[in-house]
């Protein structure tokens, strides 16, 4: 079943550190190799991005930087496993990184599981 992680935490509009994203690659080229990993990214500030909201039948637009937003958004890995607690052991495995490498980082890493054809 395939799994997406999205990696909540406050924009301070500093880049991580870089001996974390080293550890990330790391990280990503072994689950790669395994044929784990489907597919990764980090998201840009928010104040190049935009929402758009569908509320009451009409869409608007609301330009970055979202202010009333105290996480934003900011990766995403897709990863295939087995079972629940492979990808749950391996969201934890990932967190650790931020712990190790990332300099007093807080943020969530929302485990999901993905819906396709066949359901879940």
């Amino acid at each position: 079943m395939k799994y997406m992680y999205l990696i909540l935490a406050p924009e301070t509009g500093k880049p991580p550190p870089a001996q974390l994203m080293e550890a990330i690659g790391k990280a990503a080229q072994e689950a790669a190799k395994s044929g784990r990993l489907v597919d990764m990214g980090g998201l840009a500030p928010s104040a190049m991005g935009a929402r758009v909201r569908l509320s009451k039948g009409k869409l608007s637009v609301t330009d970055g930087p979202f202010a009333e937003t105290k996480e934003v958004i900011g990766g995403y890995a897709i990863f295939e496993f087995d079972t629940r607690e492979a990808a749950l052991q391996s969201a934890l495995d990932f967190m650790e990184l931020h712990k190790l490498h990332g300099e007093g980082w807080e943020g969530v890493c929302e485990m999901r599981p993905m819906a396709g054809p066949d359901g879940l």
